[in-house]
């Protein structure tokens, strides 16, 4: 779900600013985008209320991403009784108009998968801002602090 549409306390929100300050300090080209998803009863329909999907523009096509985009998905806990809800875990995304280039999922090995895949160095940055969001939030069950 659109990360605009999800803020529903103080709390959520300085988390959600706190996200954009992390991705751009790693990548201080991106523009934030709060949502990334079309509000139309099509894209409606697969809504997810459990996650908070963010997107990040670069002003072209960065070779060592792989991509133009970055698509941020953070999976929540659904105990509404939270203020700020755990952070159950996260999906990074490398986008193109064409569609998904690569993907990477805080769970398992947490090993980029896809057609083109960043250069080293920047999945450094990408797993630095994943272990970064996981102290963030709440503590989730699917965080790794050995990476």
């Amino acid at each position: 779900m659109n990360a605009a549409d999800q803020v529903q306390s103080v709390d959520c929100a300085h988390a959600l600013a706190s996200v954009v300050t992390l991705v751009r300090q790693h990548f201080p080209a991106a523009t934030a985008n709060l949502t990334p998803w079309r509000d139309d009863p099509f894209t409606r329909l697969w809504e997810e209320t459990e996650t908070i999907d963010l997107a990040f523009h670069f002003p072209g096509w960065s070779p060592r991403l792989q991509c133009r985009s970055l698509l941020l998905q953070l999976r929540l806990s659904s105990d509404a009784a939270d203020f700020l809800p755990a952070l159950l875990g996260v999906v990074v995304r490398g986008m193109t108009f064409e569609g998904e280039r690569w993907r990477l999922v805080t769970v398992g090995d947490w090993e980029a998968t896809g057609s083109h895949l960043p250069q080293k160095e920047q999945m450094v940055h990408l797993h630095e801002i994943c272990r970064d969001l996981f102290l963030l939030f709440p503590s989730g069950s699917s965080s790794r602090e050995n990476e």
